[in-house]
């Protein structure tokens, strides 16, 4: 008899940590969203076949920036290379749309959908937390909405997006097998803004 697998994500045991964490400072696990790694040239038909796709007018261009599409978030990762993130597209299908897209060019687009995690940090202490564990300028007149940065959170690669310009709501996205320990960190980080 075949054994049934069944999906589950890097933080699945993580929920009863995360719901214990205050208002100030919620953590919440956004599972299993869509990522597909591209590579194009922006310039070419490539990056305008694959901006078509994503329901865009362009890729974005500007280091340290992402752009949100109607079912999709494309974040800059360098001169030729995006990391598409959706809730709304399953990760086979917006590879092929991409690839379909790119390969006349030279471009690709690869699925890493379960290389990652992402992971919402919401609340009035939200960017307090952060600055516990992130060299980065934080305030939002620098890194606010339209911003993305990889950097280190807690010693773990991440890709950070501010989602408000209040310093208060940001998505957060870091590799399966450093899930668990950015989640220790970060609860231990909100823990001061506890009720």
């Amino acid at each position: 008899m075949a054994e049934i697998l069944t999906r589950r994500s890097p933080l699945q045991g993580w929920s009863a940590q995360f719901a214990a964490t205050s208002p100030a400072a919620s953590l919440i696990e956004e599972p299993f969203v869509t990522m597909v790694d591209l590579w194009v040239d922006p310039s070419g038909d490539g990056g305008t076949g694959a901006a078509g796709v994503l329901g865009l007018t362009s890729l974005p261009a500007t280091p340290g920036t992402c752009v949100h599409g109607a079912d999709s978030t494309v974040i800059w990762f360098g001169p030729q290379e995006w990391l598409v993130t959706s809730t709304q597209r399953g990760g086979e299908a917006l590879e092929a749309q991409l690839h379909e897209a790119v390969a006349a060019t030279g471009g690709a687009a690869v699925d890493v959908s379960a290389q990652r995690t992402t992971v919402r940090l919401r609340g009035e202490h939200a960017r307090d937390v952060l600055a516990k564990g992130c060299s980065l300028d934080l305030h939002p007149r620098v890194f606010g909405p339209g911003a993305a940065a990889q950097t280190t959170l807690a010693l773990a690669a991440v890709v950070l997006i501010p989602l408000d310009d209040k310093g208060t709501d940001y998505r957060i996205i870091v590799r399966s097998s450093f899930a668990g320990y950015l989640a220790d960190g970060l609860i231990d980080a909100a823990e001061e803004f506890s009720s």
